[in-house]
């Protein structure tokens, strides 16, 4: 007696890829704890916007990226985002899923650029696989005045400054560049 085809390839190997790893919003003191077991540095980031967490099929957190205002005035527009901190443990291509995310994200809250800093020791490749442009390479700070301007967590270190915008970004006015004084009360003096 033969077997029905339904019998048959039920017994079938399955042929299925493995569960694609998921980003979800993650919480900021889930983002620093996943961050002080996983990064260099351990200093906590300033000007929290969101975080975004890459889980695996079970559901494990394997890598962080942590969103906020830019640490440099002149770039603190109100249109700007930085990525503060990404931190994974290794799986492939974690880090450019994790960028892709973080500017979508950024993208439909209103933002029209995002940046970011690398010291330039470390890989870069996936910033540019989520399409991240080099907007300027600085190097290693000399003295105590130019360290101090320096992002949080470059340290003293050669660095890059990255960035990915909007297609209407560069037909922006050059004065909406600058963030709107203000004066004592919180008023725009104009």
């Amino acid at each position: 007696m033969t077997e029905h085809p339904e019998t048959a390839a039920h017994h079938r190997p399955s042929r299925r890829r493995p569960a694609r790893p998921r980003v979800r919003p993650i919480s900021y003191r889930q983002a620093c704890a996943y961050i002080s077991a996983h990064h260099q540095q351990v200093e906590r980031t300033q000007g929290h916007t969101f975080s975004l967490g890459l889980t695996n099929h079970a559901g494990n957190l394997i890598g962080v990226a942590m969103v906020g205002r830019p640490d440099i005035r002149h770039h603190d527009d109100g249109l700007t985002a930085e990525v503060t901190r990404l931190a994974t443990d290794g799986p492939r291509n974690a880090c450019s899923v994790l960028l892709a995310a973080a500017w979508r994200v950024a993208r439909r809250m209103g933002y029209q650029r995002m940046i970011t800093y690398t010291r330039t020791d470390r890989p870069a490749a996936g910033l540019r696989a989520a399409g991240w442009k080099v907007v300027t390479e600085t190097p290693a700070a000399g003295g105590r005045n130019q360290l101090s301007r320096a992002p949080r967590g470059t340290g003293d270190a050669a660095r890059t400054h990255w960035q990915i915008t909007t297609e209407d970004w560069r037909t922006r006015p050059e004065a909406a560049d600058r963030a709107p004084r203000r004066t004592k009360d919180g008023q725009d003096p104009r």
